[in-house]
C-alpha cells in the first residue's frame, strides 16, 4: 500500500477510529498471567505474546474496544457464570490501572465521550449464552455489571439456542431463547448473532425490537464457513437497523484456510492443547505446524472482500469491524495485530471507498445501533417488567 493511502487512512482514524466489535484479551491475560497487570505490562511492548497492546492500539486508530468476556463452552452452570465474572472484573481492573487510556463505557454517550477525551472505550461483551445459565435474573446482573451485548451461543449449542458450529437441536431459537432476545431488548444489551446457527440468526431476527449485532462475523456468500452470515440475513440489517462486523479470522474468511485449520486443530488436540488456546507453549505447537505445513496466507484484500460483498447486500449502515485479536492463533498478513487497521481502510480507500462510508465502517455505525438500542430499551422498561421466565 503506498504511503500516501496509509496517510489518509491514519487521518480518517483520527477523525472517526474504529469500534472494534470482539478482543479476547481478558481470556488471553487469565490464560497467560492470571490476570496479573504486574506481570504484562500493557504499556510495554507485548507483540512476543499478545496482539493487544496500548502502543498497538493507538498506532491501529482503535477509539473503542468491545473487551470480550469469554468463558470456554466447557464450563457450564455456576463455573461459568463465576467465571464471566472474572473476567468482568479484569475488565474493571484494566480500566481502573490506566484511566489516562481507557474508559469503562455504558453507552453511546460514554463512547462519544471518551473519543472527545482522546481515551479508548472500554465495553464489555458475553461470549456465549452458557454464562447466564438459563437465568434471566444473571442475564439482568449481567447487565447490571456493564456487559452490553451477549453473544447468543459459543461453539456449542446451548439449551435455548443453536450454534452454527454444532448439531441442530432448537432449530433456532426455544421459547425461553425468544424470551431472552425480548428480555435483552428490554434492557438495552445488544442480541449478538456471532457464533449461531442462520436459523438462530434468523429467529432472533423476527424477535427483536432492537437491531442486533454479528460482533465478529463475516460473508458467507465469500466463504461458506458456518460462522459466517447469508447473504438473506446480511439483507435484513436494513429494516432492523443493526450491524454486521467483519472478523479477521482467516479460518472464517480465506476458502483455502479452512482445510488447513482444520488439521492444525486436530494437531493441537494431538499435542494436549484446546485448538482457541494462545498461551506462550500453544502457539510454539502452532508455529512448528505452520513451519512445517504453509498455511494459506489471508491479507487484508481478503477482509475488504468480504466488507465489499457486506455492503453491497446490507448497506454501508449496517457494517462495521470486529477483529477478534488474542482469541485466534493466526492473523492475516498486514491485520498481524491491533496496529493493522490502517492498512484495512488504506485497502478500502484504493478501491473507492469514500471516508464519508469509511467513517460509518469504523464509528458511526456502531455507536448509533447502541444508542438505537438504548431507545428502545426506554420504551420497553416503560411498558414491560422483569421477565421472570424459567430455562
Amino acid at each position: 500500500m503506498t504511503p500516501e493511502l496509509l496517510d489518509r487512512a491514519r487521518a480518517v482514524l483520527r477523525n472517526t477510529p474504529v469500534v472494534d466489535g470482539h478482543n479476547d484479551l481478558p481470556w488471553a491475560m487469565r490464560a497467560q498471567a492470571g490476570y496479573d497487570l504486574d506481570a504484562v505490562d500493557l504499556t510495554a511492548d507485548q507483540s512476543s505474546r499478545l496482539h493487544t497492546d496500548f502502543a498497538r492500539l493507538t498506532a491501529g486508530g482503535v477509539g473503542a474496544q468491545f473487551w470480550s468476556v469469554y468463558v470456554p463452552a466447557e464450563l457450564a452452570g455456576d463455573h461459568a457464570v463465576s467465571a464471566t465474572l472474572e473476567q468482568i472484573d479484569f475488565v474493571r481492573m484494566l480500566t481502573e490501572r490506566y484511566p489516562d487510556r481507557l474508559r469503562l463505557a455504558l453507552t453511546a454517550d460514554d463512547l462519544e465521550q471518551a473519543r472527545a477525551e482522546g481515551r479508548i472505550a472500554s465495553l464489555m461483551g458475553a461470549e456465549g449464552g452458557h454464562s447466564i445459565d438459563c437465568s434471566l435474573a444473571t442475564l439482568r446482573a449481567l447487565h447490571r455489571l456493564g456487559v452490553r451485548y451477549l453473544t447468543l451461543t459459543h461453539n456449542s449449542n446451548v439449551p435455548w439456542a443453536d450454534s452454527a458450529t454444532d448439531e441442530p437441536v432448537a432449530g433456532g431459537l426455544t421459547a425461553f431463547g425468544e424470551e431472552v432476545v425480548r428480555e435483552m431488548n428490554r434492557l438495552g444489551m445488544l442480541v449478538d448473532l456471532s457464533h449461531v446457527s442462520a436459523d438462530t440468526m434468523r429467529a432472533a431476527l423476527r424477535v427483536s425490537e432492537a437491531p442486533v449485532v454479528f460482533s465478529h462475523s463475516s460473508a458467507r456468500a465469500v466463504c461458506d464457513h458456518p460462522r459466517n452470515i447469508p447473504d438473506d440475513v446480511l439483507a435484513q440489517l436494513p429494516a432492523n437497523g443493526g450491524v454486521a462486523m467483519a472478523t479477521f479470522v482467516p479460518k472464517f474468511i480465506l476458502p483455502a484456510a479452512i482445510e488447513w485449520t482444520l488439521a492444525a486443530d486436530a494437531n493441537m488436540r494431538a499435542n494436549g492443547f484446546h485448538p482457541l488456546e494462545t498461551t506462550p507453549a500453544a502457539m510454539d505447537v502452532q508455529r512448528a505446524y505452520e513451519a512445517a505445513h504453509p498455511r494459506p496466507m489471508a491479507t487484508a484484500a481478503t477482509v475488504a472482500d468480504h466488507l465489499d460483498h457486506m455492503r453491497d447486500v446490507a448497506g454501508i449502515d449496517h457494517i462495521g469491524i470486529g477483529g477478534d485479536y488474542d482469541g485466534t492463533a493466526f492473523t492475516p498478513a498486514g491485520l498481524d495485530d491491533v496496529a493493522g487497521y490502517p492498512n484495512l481502510i488504506a485497502e478500502l480507500l484504493h478501491r473507492g471507498w469514500s471516508e464519508t462510508d469509511l467513517g460509518k465502517l469504523t464509528w458511526h455505525n456502531a455507536v448509533r445501533v447502541l444508542r438505537d438500542a438504548e431507545t428502545v430499551a426506554a420504551r420497553l422498561q416503560a411498558t414491560r417488567r422483569p421477565s421472570i421466565m424459567k430455562g
